[in-house]
């Protein structure tokens, strides 16, 4: 996988359409309201322990009924006036006393709603299955309308708030059998069929619209995180291209210059300076090609790095070619390296060159005549790079710098949790020394 694929996914990967969005308290205070009206609702409906049956079937019966009630007598006939309905028998059913187990099964149809937004899968078992315990015993019709109503909101909570579409499928196919299989579904009277009709479809159709706005939404926070990623990218890339080209350029105009001088007495010394100039500026175009090959990664095709030929990222095991080249233009560097030798990780390990880097060059373009010294100090958990040099006096061409050389590397070692201490030093001169945690790979 190329860097770029990587750079990609974790953009992409940072938020999710269809995941459930945060909780404002208002929404959990609707949630909990709901959950509890529902919960006593149930709850008062299933202790009506006694209901009438209408039998048209004992109409005329002769053998009273075991818990039927007296059927009122039928209107006289009286002569020029039609025949009436005659009363339909009546039987009341009185249902056993509420059990334990039937008081916990009527909590869970209803009270698990509160987390239905955070949860929404999770509570539509929970309700279902509560619901079809429930109804493994005697439960009160008046509490199979509530529990019904709860697996409704349950269903429609899960399609809406659940990103995982195929689950959410799978269980809604599951529980519209449960509900087929076991006495889940009220009796209602003819005039509410429109209306269970109708709040399904406008359940479905708010949910559809909530569904869409959220997407865009969402998709409108992805397309900000991309751009934030993107720029950070290229200020990044653009910290590497200060890096590499004021460095090596540094070298390459002092180097032109010392030539230039020695040109007509020592051609040997001007022609070991040119020599100088051309391994510095054959070293940029390297570490430039590497740079430019991060803004050409596609996601496609092979890696960029391969395409280049590019050579690995420069790291600590450079300093030694680094220092050579700052000693080559004439300044004097002392490199004294602390502790045992680990291996880094790339980022740190870039991080510290980069370091020593930017405070040669510093060095270089604004210290004439200083002497240079590099301490790398390997600790136990963290690594300490610090440059120092004695003083010296400003070059009359060189240009004032803009502190963004060194406004980048703190920004680079904040990505480390490392920190860039810079500064004049008390007697003369200028120190830079950076820390940078670290761990073994």
């Amino acid at each position: 996988m190329s860097r770029y694929e990587e750079f990609m996914g974790r953009v992409r990967g940072s938020r999710t359409i269809g995941a459930p969005p945060p909780l404002s308290r208002w929404a959990w205070v609707a949630d909990g309201l709901l959950a509890l009206s529902l919960a006593v609702a149930t709850i008062v409906g299933n202790l009506n322990r006694s209901y009438v049956e209408l039998r048209p079937d004992l109409a005329g019966a002769k053998t009273p009924v075991p818990g039927q009630l007296p059927t009122p007598p039928a209107p006289p006939d009286l002569p020029g006036v039609p025949a009436g309905p005659r009363p339909v028998p009546a039987v009341e059913h009185v249902l056993p006393p509420v059990e334990a187990w039937e008081a916990v099964a009527v909590v869970l149809t209803a009270l698990p709603l509160v987390l239905r937004r955070r949860f929404p899968l999770s509570v539509y078992w929970v309700v279902t299955v509560a619901a079809v315990v429930l109804h493994l015993g005697d439960a009160a019709d008046d509490a199979t309308r509530i529990t019904f109503a709860s697996g409704l909101v349950a269903a429609y909570s899960a399609a809406m708030y659940s990103p995982h579409r195929r689950s959410v499928a799978a269980s809604l196919l599951a529980g519209a059998l449960l509900y087929a299989v076991f006495p889940l579904v009220p009796d209602v009277d003819s005039d509410l069929v429109p209306v269970l009709v109708l709040l399904p479809l406008a359940l479905a159709s708010h949910g559809v619209h909530l569904w869409r706005q959220r997407e865009r939404v969402l998709r409108a926070e992805q397309e900000a995180a991309l751009r934030r990623a993107v720029e950070a990218e290229r200020a990044r890339i653009a910290r590497e291209l200060h890096d590499v080209v004021t460095h090596n350029v540094s070298m390459m105009t002092i180097q032109a210059g010392a030539a230039r001088t020695v040109l007509a007495t020592s051609p040997d010394q001007a022609r070991e300076a040119m020599l100088a100039v051309e391994a510095a500026g054959r070293t940029a175009l390297s570490e430039l090609r590497h740079v430019m090959g991060l803004l050409t990664m596609t996601v496609e095709g092979p890696d960029p790095a391969v395409d280049v030929e590019l050579a690995p990222q420069p790291g600590l095991d450079r300093l030694t070619e680094l220092t050579d080249r700052v000693r080559a233009s004439g300044v004097p560097v002392e490199v004294e390296v602390r502790g045992a030798r680990v291996e880094l990780p790339a980022g740190v390990d870039l991080a510290a060159y980069r370091v020593v880097q930017e405070a040669l060059t510093n060095a270089v373009r604004h210290a004439e005549g200083a002497r240079v010294s590099v301490t790398v100090e390997y600790g136990e958990d963290r690594l300490r790079v610090e440059v120092s040099d004695t003083g010296g006096r400003r070059p009359r061409t060189a240009e004032p710098g803009g502190g963004r050389g060194l406004l980048g590397l703190r920004a680079r070692l904040a990505v480390y949790g490392g920190t860039l201490d810079a500064g004049s030093r008390p007697h003369g001169g200028y120190r830079v020394r950076a820390v940078i945690p670290w761990e073994v790979p």
